[in-house]
């Protein structure tokens, strides 16, 4: 099984290296292309779209291990990481990231409204709900299990209705896709602290056996590391709303479906841990803009946290580094929690 996320990692990202170029210059053909604003750093107009060479990058990667993998137990009876309602699931998320893709991009080119982003992003995570992937209850922080931790309690568990459930795995979705794109400000940082968390993601997922996970995962870390080729300062190329909206959503829905196997009491804590730094980062910009009565979706250039750095005089690749690092520390201090728990 270990060699399929290897697979998916080398050859998303070799994948992402050859699509790069050509989608940039698909967006300067036709006028994808970011013109600095006020807000923005970069001074230079840059071409949008890079998210769509992920994109491709990480749907071509899972379908061509996904049908290796059948062809394989077909042929040699070599057990494969998705059957039944692995496969359900991994529908789920395609349609769901082909969504985001299409509205993304049309964004990226004539600047859809914030409302149509954001139904977008609310009917992706319908469709996960949909195909089965979905928050279905949290740890009850009123009932103190007196069983081993890796021994599942029911009374430690509080289940959700369908309704409830619903909304909080849109809710999710919505909230994950916006903060990664929320950090997007400077060249590589969502690149970088998306492929740090998903690796992440596949590390714990294949602690718990779940190697669908760990493949999607291992495909995600590739891509991002192959569009840091071009997207790292100065960067010749940005993810624009379709790739920071995918990564996201990818983050997102892997999560869900990473946690499910792992101890309640940890189920809720690791995914929020692991993507700290962009939720953090999305809380502080809203309460922020709540405390100055400023639409918590319009843009500026002093809330986030690499605006900050900026402000106080870090170059554009300190900050990148710095805030790389902070990733990793939540990323550690989760992967700590799920040796203790597991």
């Amino acid at each position: 099984m270990w060699k399929l996320p290897i697979i998916g990692f080398v050859l998303a990202w070799v994948l992402t290296l050859v699509f790069t170029p050509f989608v940039r210059k698909l967006a300067i053909k036709f006028g994808a292309v970011a013109v600095p604003r006020e807000r923005d750093v970069h001074k230079e107009p840059l071409p949008r779209w890079g998210g769509l060479s992920m994109v491709a990058a990480f749907l071509v990667t899972l379908g061509c291990v996904y049908f290796w993998s059948l062809f394989r137990n077909a042929q040699h009876h070599i057990h494969s990481p998705w059957t039944g309602h692995q496969s359900h699931q991994f529908v789920g998320i395609v349609l769901g990231a082909l969504l985001i893709t299409v509205v993304g991009a049309i964004d990226d080119k004539w600047e859809v409204s914030a409302i149509w982003q954001s139904l977008a992003l609310i009917a992706a995570g319908g469709l996960l709900f949909a195909f089965g992937i979905r928050i279905e209850g949290i740890h009850n922080p009123f009932y103190e299990s007196t069983l081993p931790p890796h021994v599942y309690d029911p009374k430690s568990w509080i289940q959700f209705n369908p309704l409830f459930s619903a909304v909080a795995t849109v809710v999710w979705v919505f909230g994950v896709a916006k903060t990664v794109d929320f950090i997007d400000g400077l060249d590589g940082l969502a690149a970088g602290v998306a492929g740090i968390c998903a690796l992440t993601l596949a590390f714990m997922s294949a602690q718990n056996g779940q190697y669908e996970v760990t493949i999607m995962s291992a495909a995600l870390v590739g891509v991002c590391a192959g569009f840091l080729r071009y997207n790292f300062n100065p960067a010749s190329i940005i993810m624009g709303t379709v790739g920071a909206q995918f990564l996201g959503f990818i983050l997102a829905a892997t999560a869900m479906v990473g946690t499910i196997k792992i101890a309640a009491t940890v189920s809720v804590a690791l995914p929020l841990l692991v993507l700290g730094v962009p939720i953090f980062d999305g809380l502080r910009v809203v309460l922020t803009r709540l405390v100055k009565r400023t639409p918590a979706y319009l843009p500026d250039k002093t809330s986030h946290i690499h605006h900050v750095l900026l402000n106080r005089g870090y170059s554009q690749k300190k900050a990148v580094l710095l805030i790389y690092s902070l990733t990793a520390g939540f990323c550690l201090v989760a992967i700590a929690l799920l040796r203790v728990f597991h």
